[in-house]
Parts: C-alpha cells; structure tokens; sequence
C-alpha cells in the first residue's frame, strides 16, 4: 500500500513541523486528495495550517475547465480562499507574479503527474517554484505515483526552438518520472534555483503502475477519466496535432480516434498487418460533443491495450498518423492554428519537439526505425535522470 507526500506531510511530524506557524500557499486540483478522498484543502485547514492562498494550474483548483480553456478563478467557491489561476489567456499568466506570493513562506504542491511531457503540471510546479526562490519562499513537493510506473522511457527530447508549454524541458516524451523526481531533475539540470523539499511516498517502488498502488484514481483532468486513458495518452496526444479528432467531448478521449472522412475498415486492415505489440484495434462511430469534429460522426477506431507491459504508445500513434496520411492525403492536415500560446510552430512539431519526426513519419521512415532514433536522441536525458530517482 503506498502513502502519498501529502499523507506523510499532514501526519508525521519530522514533516509536519515544516509548515507548522507558517503562512502556506496551495498549488493543487483535484487529484489532492488522501486516500480517503478527502482533499489537501480541507485537511490542511483542520490540520491547523495558516492556508492564506490557493494556486490552481491548467483546468483550475477544482479541474471544472477544458484544455487549453483560460482559467479565471478568484475565489475557490468550496473553501472561500482565494485563488490565483496559473492558466489564463496568455504565456504571463502561467507564472505567479510577486505579489501573489506575497506574505507566503512556502509553497505547498501537491498535483498527479501522468507521465508524459506534455502534461502542463510540472511546469506549472517548475514556473512556481522558479519564483518562489526569487520571492524566498520555499517549495515543499508532496510526492505521488507515476501511473505509468518509472521503468520505462520512450520518446525523443524537445529541441532548441520548439519548447512549448506541452514541452518546456528537454525531457523524454514518457520520462518514467514521478512529480517530485522531475522537480528535482528541474533543480538540478534545467536552472531552478529555489529551497525544495520533496515529501517522498512510502511503499511505491518503480515497478507498479497506478492500479498497484492502492490509491484511488481521481481524474487529473477532464479528458483523462481512467489509468486506461493515461496508457494511451503519451502517443495519442500526438492526434492534437492533426485535424483527426482525439475524442474529446466523449467518454473514451485518446482511446477513440478518427474524423468523417477517414476510411475505418481499410486503417485498421493496415494497422492489424503491422502486428503492434500488446494492442488491438476495433471499429468505431463516435460523435465528439466539442472541439474538432463536434456533433459530427466520425468513422474511426478504438485503441484496446491487450499488454501494457509490451505496448508502446508512441510507436503506435506513429504508425497511425502514417497509415492516415497514407490513406488520405488530400484530407490529412497537420494543425496549422496556435497551440498553447505558440502561433508560430506547427502544433504537432512542438509536441514531438522536434520537426525531424514530422518529416520522417511524411518520408515513410518506418516507425520502428524513428523509434530506435528517439532511443539514441535520449541517451544523456537517461544519464541525468539516473542522478536524481528518489525511489531505486
């Protein structure tokens, strides 16, 4: 059974005593809870901590807001306190001003990591903890499971050029990582200069996905409702890059893929013969209430995760946008509108952080050989990571 950074933090006083007649900032959502499912917020008021400030990352304190949806929040409607959106309208508003942490000493983060880059948590945490050591605040990180476990790496490194929001550090696309390792990994590599404590968990070893843990699964944003999503997520995010739709606004996001145009049956006969391991692919309609295609029906297909030890999500979605654009290329199309405060960059090239991807996928590399020169890009990412796992 694992115990989370915030369980020890709010019940062992070699912790505890670090924010104990301290005036304390919150940076949480709704993945903060205990096992109980009893929020960050509401324990740390009956704790007896001097909470003065909430700070809520992308999708809000209370996670009600949609990707890339700016979020305005003044007030948490729950506890009263007040609250500083760290995801607004522009690039400025993903840091805290001074002000806002004005009359603070330290700065509590406790958020669920999905372990993939482009999941904007850990720079929000990383742009937080960046000002807090110019204001002298400290930074104390509640610890929590990757739900991807910490074993396996996939993926390239973002380039000079195309960091992003989606991609701020050179880190491996699923980094095998947890929260508090990628803080330190900032600390150390990346120029985050602060006082950081990192509560670790207890009983969490690198093998166990999400499901191993005992924890109970809260979803860390709105399209990411189950484990299975997360699974998928580290190569079906690629999908917000291309006019295909991910499913958002359905019950199934980046398992379910497709668009009204595409050819379903003769994708998935293209898709089956490449033999991917630990997956399957089933036909599928859908109808995505929002965002690309929505109140359309879109031919498409479910991606079943049969093996997840075997399955490699990247790989995968590769071979999807390259079937596709194989079997439709005078309806494929690359996302070509802003993404994440980048208007100059294509989307899809600021998610693999690197436009050699993009054209190797076009020239028909084939998967398996981009893959093994993802592998050689990430060599030194996986000799500094080494220098800062907490749990071996």
């Amino acid at each position: 059974m694992v115990k989370t950074g915030l369980e020890r933090l709010l019940t062992e006083d070699g912790f505890g005593a670090r924010v104990r007649d301290r005036r304390v900032g919150l940076l949480v959502n709704p993945t903060s809870v205990d096992r109980r499912l009893e929020h960050a917020i509401d324990r740390a008021i009956d704790a007896g901590w001097d909470v003065v400030r909430l700070f809520g990352p992308e999708h809000g304190v209370r996670g009600e807001a949609q990707d890339m949806e700016g979020v305005g929040e003044e007030v948490d409607p729950i506890s009263g306190l007040p609250c500083v959106s760290l995801y607004g309208s522009d690039a400025a508003s993903l840091s805290p001003r001074p002000e806002h942490l004005a009359g603070l000493d330290v700065l509590v983060i406790d958020l669920q990591d999905i372990g993939a880059r482009y999941y904007t948590y850990i720079y929000t945490a990383a742009f937080c903890a960046k000002a807090c050591g110019e204001a002298g605040v400290e930074v104390i990180v509640c610890d929590r499971p990757n739900p991807l476990g910490g074993e396996v790496v996939e993926g390239n490194l973002v380039q000079s050029g195309f960091s992003s929001f989606v991609g701020v550090y050179p880190l491996a696309t699923r980094h095998g990582m947890t929260f508090g390792e990628l803080m330190r990994y900032f600390q150390a590599h990346e120029g985050m200069a602060c006082e950081l404590e990192v509560v670790p968990m207890e009983g969490w070893t690198r093998g166990m996905w999400y499901d191993q843990t005992g924890l109970p699964w809260v979803m860390p944003s709105p399209n990411m409702p189950t484990l299975d999503t997360a699974i998928v997520y580290p190569g079906q995010c690629l999908l917000e890059g291309t006019n295909l739709s991910e499913a958002r606004g359905t019950t199934r996001p980046f398992e379910l893929f497709g668009a009204p145009w595409l050819d379903a049956p003769a994708l998935k006969a293209l898709l089956d013969a490449r033999k991917l391991p630990g997956c399957a692919f089933r036909l599928a309609s859908f109808r995505p209430m929002f965002q690309k295609h929505g109140g359309q029906t879109c031919a498409g297909l479910q991606l079943h995760v049969t093996d997840r030890d075997a399955f490699r999500s990247l790989t995968v979605t590769m071979a999807i946008l390259q079937d596709v654009m194989g079997l439709h290329p005078e309806r494929f199309e690359w996302r070509t509108a802003a993404y994440e405060f980048v208007g100059d960059r294509l989307a899809i090239d600021l998610l693999f952080g690197d436009p050699v991807v993009r054209h190797a996928l076009s020239d028909g590399v084939a998967v398996e050989e981009i893959a093994e020169l993802m592998a050689e890009a990430r060599r030194g990412f996986e000799a500094r990571r080494a220098g800062v796992l907490v749990y071996l």
